[in-house]
């Protein structure tokens, strides 16, 4: 045996198509923010080549020890990352009006980003004890996510409660609870939003509820009645936590709808975003020489509003190509999570998928307005180093599924 393929050994069943795929979307990542940085002579894309190296180790690291250690210890992975965001309270570092990072040596850690990846572990293990869907198992699950989306959410950081939620709803699914059961879990939060655009809508969704937790749960009458109730209910919390959000939050809820009610206030950011990616026309104005991102027109250029920025620069061809790495990324892994060689494997391969759709659906949603700004930063293209590294982990561990997998699978 040569000393190249024992070399490789560790790594010979990782998914090299996945790992492909995310390297691919890093360097256009990389270039989009060095391209955003050019008119404020920013080393932003520098930081964000680093990063992403050391995360690519810590990537093969994990894919070459056994996931299934995280087993044992879920639950100490589960405190350190809730432990590190109550840090945040105490010595966070505040910016745009929250308490988000913690400062390290220079280095501002976002435990938020890395609570994603804990959950994603700590779930995987709760709901891979569950043998049959039953109510319970969605107990635990809301037990377990309860406690980090509080925390997260009182920073206030509302677009990764949403993604903590979102992680949730795809984990339960591929545990195989009913989908009506899913549903009623979405309806609190629907019934809250209907009830503010039409009185009537919103009647017709409570009974439409109450009839889905009549006929899906396993005591008729009293699901109906539950599911009622809380769709009513819920409809006036929503008012009151509306008051609750931050001014600028509502703006950027309100003004995706029409944001030319503040153009050179909350809905600056999308009118530009807007002008950019329509600009770039099918191949673009070409690397480095969009006007909107040299001129500075679009905030949060290199974060938030990245794809903006390979709109114009790449153009309609250059943003598809994008589109297509994530959805390859996505069927990778649906395929590891089909072929693990366990249920928690495959649950965290699920759970990392479901983190991964929804935060391109808004970010990219929120680019062309279709969604709102929720300020969700775009997986391995947006700058942020512990969202960059968190990612990586993530791939890791997915990649550590695929690596020690039942099958090989194409």
């Amino acid at each position: 045996m040569s000393y190249r393929s024992t070399w490789w050994r560790p790594w010979h069943d990782i998914d090299l198509t996945l790992l492909g795929a995310v390297l691919t979307l890093t360097t256009i990542g990389v270039t989009a923010i060095r391209s955003a940085g050019l008119a404020q002579n920013t080393w932003d894309w520098w930081q964000q080549t680093l990063i992403a190296l050391l995360g690519l180790g810590v990537a093969l690291l994990l894919a070459r020890l056994p996931y299934q250690w995280l087993r044992r210890w879920h639950w100490g992975v589960y405190g350190f990352a809730n432990a590190l965001l109550v840090a945040v309270m105490f010595v966070g570092t505040s910016a745009l009006g929250a308490e988000r990072w913690i400062n390290i040596g220079g280095f501002h850690l976002q435990p938020s980003e890395f609570a994603k990846v804990a959950v994603v572990v700590t779930l995987a293990a709760v709901l891979e004890q569950s043998r049959a869907p039953a109510l319970w198992t969605i107990g635990q699950a809301a037990l377990v996510v309860a406690l980090p989306w509080v925390l997260v959410f009182v920073q206030p950081n509302l677009g990764t409660a949403l993604i903590f939620v979102a992680i949730t709803l795809g984990m339960l699914y591929w545990a195989n609870i009913p989908l009506a059961w899913i549903v009623l879990l979405l309806s609190p939060l629907v019934s809250a939003i209907v009830l503010s655009l039409s009185l009537p809508l919103w009647g017709v969704w409570v009974v439409v509820m109450a009839a889905v937790g009549w006929f899906s749960l396993p005591w008729p009458r009293i699901g109906g009645l539950v599911a009622l109730v809380v769709n009513l209910v819920s409809g006036q919390l929503g008012r009151v936590f509306w008051g609750l959000l931050k001014d600028y939050q509502r703006e950027r809820l309100i003004l995706f709808l029409d944001p030319n009610q503040d153009p050179l206030g909350g809905g600056y950011h999308l009118i530009q975003s807007r002008i950019a990616i329509g600009s770039g026309g099918l191949w673009g104005q070409g690397l480095f020489q969009g006007s909107q991102t040299q001129l500075s027109f679009i905030p949060e250029q290199n974060t938030d509003f990245i794809f903006s920025v390979i709109g114009e620069e790449l153009g309609f061809i250059g943003s598809m190509i994008v589109l297509f790495l994530f959805w390859l990324i996505c069927l990778r892994l649906v395929l590891i999570a089909r072929s693990a060689r366990d249920g928690f494997g495959s649950l965290m391969a699920i759970g990392v998928l479901s983190m991964l759709i929804f935060q391109v659906v808004i970010n990219i949603g929120m680019t062309v307005g279709l969604a709102p700004i929720t300020g969700i930063p775009l997986p391995f293209l947006s700058y942020g180093r512990s969202a960059m590294l968190a990612n990586f982990v993530a791939l890791g561990l997915v990649e550590s599924v695929a690596n020690h997998r039942r099958k090989s699978f194409y």
